[in-house]
C-alpha cells in the first residue's frame, strides 16, 4: 500500500463530497432542516463558534453519529441533512466521508470551515 500525503487525501475527498459555502450553509441553516456540526477539538471554542452547532470532535465523531453507540448523540440522525465544519476544512471533509460509511447520505461541509466562515463576516458565538 502506497502511503499518500494528507493533503492529498484533503484534496482528493473534497472531489468527492459536496463543499458549501458560508452563504450556502447559512441559507441551509435558515431553513432550519440541517444539523451543523462542529468537528474542532474543545480547546478550538474558545475561539467562538457556529451558533447552534453540535461539538462533536473529530475523533469521536463516529462513535457520536452511530446509533447503536454507547456515545450516540441523538442530534445526529443518519437520515437528516449533515453540514460538518472544522477550523479550515480539511478534518470535515474527511469527516464527510467518515460520515456516509455509517449511512449518512446526505451530508456536506462548510469549505473554508469557521476561519472562512469568519472572513465573510458570517455571525460568531462566543461562549
Amino acid at each position: 500500500m502506497t502511503a499518500k500525503p494528507i493533503t492529498q487525501q484533503v484534496q482528493e475527498a473534497r472531489g468527492r463530497i459536496d463543499n458549501l459555502s458560508a452563504d450556502q450553509v447559512e441559507q441551509e441553516l435558515n431553513t432550519g432542516r440541517a444539523t451543523l456540526v462542529d468537528v474542532r477539538d474543545a480547546p478550538e471554542l474558545a475561539g467562538g463558534a457556529i451558533a447552534g452547532a453540535v461539538h462533536a470532535s473529530r475523533g469521536m465523531l463516529e462513535f457520536y453519529a452511530d446509533p447503536a453507540s454507547p456515545y450516540h448523540k441523538s442530534e445526529l440522525r443518519p437520515g437528516d441533512r449533515v453540514i460538518l465544519y472544522c477550523a479550515s476544512g480539511g478534518r470535515s471533509a474527511l469527516a464527510v466521508e467518515a460520515l456516509r460509511g455509517l449511512g449518512y447520505a446526505n451530508v456536506a461541509h462548510l469549505d473554508g470551515g469557521f476561519k472562512g466562515w469568519q472572513a465573510a463576516g458570517k455571525p460568531v458565538s462566543t461562549a
